[in-house]
Parts: C-alpha cells; structure tokens; sequence
C-alpha cells in the first residue's frame, strides 16, 4: 500500500506497524510524488493525510479518481486537520472511501483499511463506480505484541509529565493528561498534554523527542 504522510514520526509509525502486520509499505511525503508512485505501481489501498506538500491530498484523490488505473483504488484519509468545514463531505466527494482523524491509532488504521478492502466499497464520489481492487494481507496469524500493547488516555502514565513553561507566555502550564500509544510494548510512546492557564492553548509534549508544540489555539475573538 501507498502511505502518504508529510510528518516523518508519524510516517514511520504508521509504516513499521503496517509492516509489521504483513503489509508491503511504500512511503511518500508529498503528493506530487505520491501522484507518480501511485500511477507507477499498483497499490492494494492509498492512505494519505489531507495537509501535504504540493497539492493537497483532496486534490491528489480526485487526481487518482479520474486515472483508470487508479479509480477503484481504496483511498483513506487519516488526517489532523479537523478544522477544515464539511471534511468528511470533502473527503468524500473528492473520491475517498473513509475519513479518519488523528490521533488514530495504527491497529485502528490496520482495521479500517482490512474492511474497506473486504467490502469491496466504492468512492463516494458519485463519478465513479465498481467494485474495489485488492486483498487483504495478514489473516489468521497469532497475536501480535502490537496487539496486546494498551492504548489510550490516562493520567498517570509510565514516565512522570515534566513541569513546562508556556513558550508563548511563560506561564507555568497545567498539565491535564497524557496519551500512550507506539508500536508494541517494545516501542511505546508517551504524548502530555498541558493547558495554559492564560489561554494561548493547548500543549503536547512527546517524551520520546522531548519536544513541546501547540496542538490547539482558542479562536481568535472577533468582536
């Protein structure tokens, strides 16, 4: 399958589980490429965020709907632009046969892209019909790690949230609650998320990296 994901940490997230599954994974991270990778070779499903290099990836769908080779294909989105007005309904009538939001996690993906390919379900977008191409890779194996490794929220995670400052204000932020995902019991991540009491949002910190960014800003008051 065709896995086309700007942010490289997520990328590789996503790929090493899928692998690991028994997919055979090809990589892009901007959609001009993915466009060429996509028409070069032919894919069991395409999963592409909606926020890429280049065009974006409604465009890159429509593109790939309206070539023969690719019109039956199936296309997931897995995207964290969950701002965007009407996405599923974008998301849709550019040609995708399902919209997920991030974060998701990769047994989620895995399950997703096992039933559309089963279903045999067609784009929504009502300029193409037949039934979709492809089989799906991994049945009737053993558990895997991946698979008994918890997920989720909680607030008491592994490793102790680290006591951070606003980057934009310097107010000491409150931290509210952390997220557990990775791979595999072998390779877990940690994501804390923070508030900042003075309101410029909020803050996710990844222990594996040790980087903070903003994951939500308050709309900006218009009146």
């Amino acid at each position: 399958m065709l896995l086309v994901e700007p942010h490289e940490d997520t990328r590789l997230l996503y790929a090493q589980y899928l692998t690991l599954a028994g997919c055979v994974v090809e990589e892009s991270a901007d959609s001009r490429e993915a466009l060429a990778k996509a028409l070069a070779h032919v894919h069991d499903a395409i999963v592409a965020e909606t926020r890429l290099p280049g065009f974006d990836g409604f465009e890159l769908c429509r593109l790939l709907r309206a070539d023969p080779s690719t019109a039956r294909t199936p296309f997931l989105f897995v995207t964290a632009d969950v701002m965007v007005r009407d996405l599923e309904r974008r998301a849709l009538l550019a040609g995708a046969n399902i919209v997920l939001t991030k974060p998701c996690l990769p047994d989620k993906l895995l399950a997703e892209l096992q039933r559309v390919i089963d279903d045999g379900r067609q784009p929504h977008d009502a300029a193409h019909n037949g039934a979709t191409q492809g089989a799906t890779r991994g049945r009737g194996r053993r558990p895997m790690l991946s698979h008994l490794h918890c997920r989720g929220n909680t607030r008491t995670p592994p490793a102790a949230p680290p006591v951070l400052n606003c980057p934009m204000c310097d107010a000491l932020l409150v931290y509210a609650h952390s997220y557990l995902g990775g791979v595999s019991i072998r390779r877990p991540e940690q994501w804390d998320y923070f508030e900042c009491p003075s309101e410029c949002g909020t803050f996710q910190y990844r222990q594996r990296t040790r980087k903070i960014r903003v994951v939500d800003r308050p709309a900006p008051d218009r009146h």
